[in-house]
């Protein structure tokens, strides 16, 4: 039979989804399952989005402004920096692939640690990269001296995700610091903040205001969690001009949908309520994280909105184990479980379901 596909996509992973609350309740007999699993904050659209939006809806029938010109004017002076150096795109997911593309030809290296977020290897292997992935430590973050050794004539990209994804673990700046004196200048170094917003911890650098006047560095950003657009899909990223350009030629065109563009500009007036709804998730993270070391599983401490817990050859069970009392956690076999700071009562669900599994 002719093959119509590559072959090489056959041994990479597909991205696994969350698991619908509504199946699980379905399967259970329940009213309502729990989902803390994709890393959402709970608690609804941010004032103004919903009429934002139902508004947009009403010119759904044109494309919208493809140059996404009013919010990258709006992003760049809410951050300090010029909108020629701001890009768009459908969550920074497709960003990260979008900076894949723009500097990797096949048989170029992706360099990242691992485990970090799911999508870095489907990225790489989308373009035809070839993946480099550096073990977490033993502390389950990124061993920056190990990346860096790691580096190639051949390596065109570094992801480094911090706050990490799925351990929540964290770098600081004087790590960060001595990582980026040792990367080559040709080789672009792509800080993924999705969690930026959950950092409480001082020592942990915000990428632009420290490193974005590098040639080199890209700070990528995300809508999708603090912001509370994960429905509506909405990254962007900061780069230097000349790699800005460089990205918006390769974008999907349109790929910032009229929808998004209205709901963004509506919650970037809402900036002191995302604050509190963030203080919301780190104080039951603190809450969370505690609880669970009492449980004596060795926690590592979160700057996300998430916490991790490495299971090993538990994963499997205490998933399977969780869902079982309607609540949806995110296992990766056979190295741990992400679970997403909920409301304090999906957390307090959570807690009693993890002692009767653990038990």
């Amino acid at each position: 039979m002719t093959r119509l596909t590559r072959a090489d996509l056959d041994a990479l992973p597909a991205y696994v989804p969350g698991r619908s609350v509504a199946d699980l309740a379905r399967e259970l007999g329940i009213a309502e399952a729990v989902k803390l699993a994709s890393n959402e904050v709970p608690y609804g659209p941010l004032p103004g989005v919903v009429e934002a939006v139902t508004e947009a809806v009403r010119t759904v029938h044109r494309y919208p402004d493809m140059g996404v010109v009013e919010l990258r004017d709006r992003i760049g002076a809410w951050l300090g920096v010029d909108p020629a150096r701001v890009v768009t795109g459908c969550g920074s997911v497709a960003l990260a692939e979008i900076l894949v593309k723009a500097t990797c030809l096949p048989g170029d290296e992706v360099v990242y640690s691992w485990r970090s977020f799911e999508a870095y290897p489907i990225i790489a292997a989308g373009a035809g990269a070839t993946s480099v992935r550096v073990p977490n430590t033993a502390e389950h973050g990124h061993d920056l001296a190990a990346i860096s050794a790691a580096i190639t004539d051949q390596t065109r990209l570094v992801f480094v995700c911090n706050p990490n994804n799925p351990t929540g673990t964290f770098l600081r700046a004087a790590e960060l610091d001595r990582f980026l004196a040792d990367v080559p200048s040709d080789v672009l170094v792509v800080l993924d903040e999705a969690y930026r917003e959950f950092v409480t911890d001082p020592e942990v650098p915000d990428g632009l205001a420290t490193y974005g006047d590098r040639p080199n560095v890209v700070v990528l950003r995300t809508m999708s969690k603090a912001w509370g657009l994960a429905g509506l899909r909405m990254g962007y990223l900061v780069a230097q001009p000349e790699v800005a350009a460089a990205v918006r030629k390769v974008v999907t065109p349109f790929s910032t949908s009229l929808v998004a563009q209205a709901a963004a500009l509506a919650a970037l007036d809402q900036e002191e309520e995302v604050r509190r709804r963030c203080a919301l998730v780190v104080s039951e993270r603190t809450r969370v994280t505690e609880a669970l070391r009492k449980l004596s599983l060795d926690v590592p401490d979160s700057q996300a909105n998430f916490v991790w817990l490495p299971l090993g050859d538990r994963t499997a069970g205490f998933t399977a184990a969780c869902e079982s009392r309607g609540v949806i956690v995110r296992g990766f076999h056979p190295e741990g479980v992400r679970v997403t700071i909920g409301t304090p009562e999906e957390n307090d669900l959570f807690l009693a379901t993890a002692e009767t599994a653990l038990a």
